[in-house]
C-alpha cells in the first residue's frame, strides 16, 4: 500500500530542527501529538494564532515554507516580518527568512560539535598561533549555521559555538596575551551561550572574563563578574568540579589584589567541595581544571603569601602528579618553584627550576610560563654576575626561545 500523502515540508523541518518524532515537537510546542499529526497531513489546517509564532520560532521557517496554505477563510497569517522580529528579540541577530532548501539537516549539529571537541583537545599540544585561526574560522562557520538551523539542532550548534568562542578567548588571553581581544571574544561566547540557554557555559565564560580586570588590578570589577558567574552556576546542575573551579578563579583574583588570606580561604572551600562530591557530572568542556590544578592554584597563593615551605611542598606534589598531556601547565609550576627558591634566598636552585621551565617552553610554548621565568629573572638581578644566572640568561635569550616569544 503506498504511503499516505503528507506535509513533507513540515516533517523535513521538524527533523532538521532535531525533533525526531511528532511527540517531541508536540512537547516543544506544548500541544497534543494529534495536533502535529494533523499538521503533517496532506491538507494541514492553518495553525491557531497563538501557535503560529511558536512554530516559526521552533522550526526557524515561516508558515508557507512549512507547507501551510492560507485559504480565504483564514485570518491574516504571521508573515516573514514577524519571523525576523521574533528571532531578533531572542537571538544574537535577526536570522534571515528561510526556505526549506536553506535548512541544514539535524546531523550538522553533531558534525560541528565534533570539530569543537577536536579543537578542545588540540589546545594542549598545538601552538596557539596555529590553533587560534582555526578556532576563529570554526566559530565563523557556527555563526552561519545558526541562520540555517532551528530547534534542538540550533541549540546544539549554539552550545558548540559558545565553547569555540570560549576556547578562542582562552588562547587570546593566556597564550597570546591579548586581553582586549579576549574580552570581545568572550562576549561573543556569552551571547552564543545565551542562544543555547546553557547556564553552566555562561558561568564558565563569565568567570573567565573576571581574569581581565583582575590582571589589571581592578578587584571590584573582577568580584562583580564572579558574582554573576556564581548566579549562572546556580541556574544549572553545577558539578562539584565546576563549583570548585569558581572558587579557584576568585582566589586567583584575590591573590592578584594582594588578598592572600581571602584567597587561601577560598581555596580551602574549593578543596572541601571536591572532598564532599556531588551528584552532578562535569561538562566535557571543563578540561582545564582538576584537583591537581587546584593544588597548583594553592601553591602559587602560598608563594605570594610568603608561606615558602608550604608552597615548595605543594608545588613539588603538583609536579609529580601533573599528567603528561598538561605540559603547558608544567612550565608554570616550574616557574613558581623557581620563584619559591629565589624568594627563599636560594638563587642557584631558582636558576635550575627556571632552566627546566625553559626546556618545557621550547617543547610547548605557553606565555604564562614565560612570564613566570621572566619574573624570577628580575628577582635574581642582585646575583646577575654569578655564572648560574649568566647560564640562565644564555637559555632565556637563546635563539629558539627568543624567536618563540616573538612569533607566538
Amino acid at each position: 500500500m503506498p504511503p499516505k500523502p503528507s506535509n513533507t515540508r513540515l516533517k523535513s523541518a521538524r527533523l532538521a530542527a532535531g525533533y525526531h518524532s511528532q511527540q517531541a515537537l508536540a512537547d516543544a510546542l506544548n500541544v497534543g501529538v494529534r495536533q502535529v499529526r494533523r499538521w503533517e497531513s496532506e491538507a494541514p489546517p492553518w495553525p491557531h494564532p497563538e501557535l503560529q509564532q511558536a512554530l516559526i520560532r521552533v522550526l526557524g521557517q515561516d508558515l508557507e515554507a512549512l507547507g501551510f496554505v492560507q485559504h480565504a477563510s483564514c485570518p491574516d497569517p504571521v508573515r516573514r516580518g514577524l519571523l525576523g522580529a521574533t528571532v531578533a528579540a531572542v537571538g544574537l541577530a535577526a536570522v534571515p527568512s528561510q526556505t526549506a532548501a536553506a535548512m541544514q539537516p539535524a546531523s550538522v549539529a553533531a558534525d560541528f560539535e565534533a570539530v569543537t571537541r577536536s579543537h578542545r583537545r588540540l589546545y594542549w599540544s598545538v601552538a596557539p598561533a596555529t590553533l587560534h585561526p582555526a578556532a576563529v574560522a570554526h566559530a565563523t562557520l557556527g555563526c552561519a549555521l545558526l541562520q540555517e538551523t532551528a530547534g534542538r539542532t540550533r541549540q546544539s550548534v549554539a552550545t558548540a559555538l559558545a565553547e569555540t568562542w570560549l576556547l578562542a578567548g582562552r588562547i587570546e588571553f593566556f597564550d597570546l596575551q591579548e586581553a582586549e581581544q579576549a574580552s570581545t571574544t568572550w562576549l561573543r561566547a556569552l551571547q552564543a551561550a545565551g542562544e543555547a540557554d546553557d547556564s553552566l557555559l555562561g558561568a564558565a565564560i563569565l568567570a573567565h572574563t573576571a581574569f581581565i580586570p583582575a590582571w589589571a588590578g581592578r578587584r571590584d570589577d573582577a568580584v562583580e563578574r564572579m558574582v554573576a558567574a556564581r548566579t549562572y552556576a546556580r541556574r544549572g546542575r553545577a558539578s562539584p568540579l565546576l563549583l570548585a573551579w569558581l572558587d579557584a578563579v576568585e582566589a586567583e583574583c584575590e591573590t592578584r589584589s594582594g588578598n592572600t588570606t581571602t584567597a587561601l580561604h577560598l581555596l580551602g572551600h574549593s578543596e572541601d567541595i571536591l572532598t564532599a562530591g556531588g551528584e552532578h557530572e562535569s561538562p566535557a568542556w571543563l578540561d582545564w581544571f582538576s584537583p591537581v590544578r587546584l593544588a597548583a592554584f594553592k601553591g602559587n597563593t602560598q608563594l605570594k603569601a610568603g608561606h615558602l615551605p608550604q608552597a615548595r611542598v605543594t608545588l613539588r606534589g603538583v609536579l609529580e602528579q601533573l599528567p603528561v598531556v598538561e605540559d603547558k601547565q608544567r612550565s608554570v609550576i616550574l616557574g613558581d618553584l623557581a620563584a619559591v627558591e629565589a624568594t627563599a634566598g636560594n638563587p642557584e636552585a631558582a636558576c635550575g627550576y627556571a632552566r627546566e621551565a625553559l626546556d618545557q617552553l621550547e617543547a610547548t610554548w605557553y606565555a604564562m610560563g614565560m612570564d613566570r621565568v621572566r619574573e624570577v629573572r628580575r628577582q635574581l638581578a642582585p646575583h646577575q654576575n654569578q655564572q648560574y644566572v649568566r647560564d640562565l640568561d644564555e637559555r632565556l635569550y637563546g635563539w629558539s626561545t627568543t624567536v618563540s616569544a616573538l612569533a607566538r
